[in-house]
């Protein structure tokens, strides 16, 4: 009877720990520079012509005028202390909210990491770059993580970011700018540092420019010291284009930032984590690799 009770005691622990805490709203009143009024945030896909991905729906999460974050925690059995925002793709005009957002939270708990998911606000502004308000929302989202680390039992040195296409292009942008905030501070969360301490970064998006021989825009520009380690898994026949994985790889070497790419032949754009033939789906694993290499999934004590 005591081992039963103690199993149900596991159990209900577990399932305080598994179920997310959120969403929270990102901000306390309106999000910086909101003027325009939007139609109600909903899901736009509709298949045709939206694409199944590996024979499922995706969520397309469209107007997004209030971010939030939804923090999932992992077993506590397996809980390492770090944590990763993860920031959905879309172009900038909606969020592929499940599968490049809840379903990859759900794929870091298993390895012991927090999974944060962001909401930002999309579409892009007009008459703001596409990703202004984006950023904001990022540096917003990763100083007030670091804010609650206590609070969450995270290791405030140890929070990092994970982005798929234009998601990647944000946590691209952010590795670069976050020692001055894109907003007048709100409260004592944008005291904190909003420096992920490394970025994943899955088929990225707007990194190069085509039109200036694909050099690499000033937005996502690695500098020493600034830019934190980065890992990049792209497919050669991506129709965004590989050679915003190159030429970014180019520019994290040439200013010696620690940095990790994988090609793979085949596997196009858009595929979350959903594993399908294509090897360039056995990301994750290279991802949980690059993480335990780089000490960001040793246990706390």
């Amino acid at each position: 009877m005591k081992k039963v009770i103690l199993s149900v005691l596991a159990l209900l622990t577990w399932a305080a720990h598994a179920a997310p805490t959120g969403p929270q709203p990102l901000w306390p009143g309106t999000a910086p520079g909101e003027t325009q009024v939007l139609p109600a945030e909903a899901d736009q896909f509709k298949s045709p012509p939206d694409p199944l991905i590996a024979g499922r729906s995706i969520i397309r999460l469209g107007n997004v005028s209030t971010p939030t974050l939804t923090i999932y925690r992992p077993d506590p059995a397996k809980d390492t202390g770090a944590a990763v925002v993860v920031a959905p793709g879309g172009g900038y005009y909606i969020l592929a909210l499940d599968l490049e957002g809840t379903e990859v939270c759900a794929w870091l708990n298993s390895i012991g990491v927090t999974g944060v998911l962001l909401k930002y606000r999309v579409p892009g502004r007009e008459g703001r770059a596409r990703y202004a308000a984006a950023l904001e929302d990022a540096q917003r989202a990763v100083g007030l993580v670091r804010a609650q680390a206590k609070e969450l039992g995270l290791d405030p040195q140890r929070i990092g970011m994970l982005g798929f296409s234009a998601g990647a292009h944000l946590a691209a942008t952010l590795a670069v700018n976050h020692a001055v905030r894109a907003y007048p501070a709100v409260d004592a969360a944008d005291v904190e540092s909003c420096r992920p301490d490394f970025i994943a970064l899955i088929y990225p998006g707007g990194l190069v420019d085509r039109e200036q021989g694909d050099a690499v825009r000033p937005e996502v520009a690695p500098q020493k010291g600034v830019t934190p380690p980065v890992f990049i898994a792209m497919a050669q026949d991506d129709p965004v284009r590989v050679e915003n994985a190159l030429g970014y790889y180019a520019a994290l070497k040439q200013a010696g930032v620690p940095a990790e790419l994988h090609l793979y032949p085949t596997g196009g754009h858009g595929y979350g984590l959903r594993r399908t033939a294509d090897r360039v789906t056995t990301w994750p694993d290279r991802v949980a690799d690059w993480l335990e290499t780089g000490g960001w999934l040793r246990r706390v004590p």
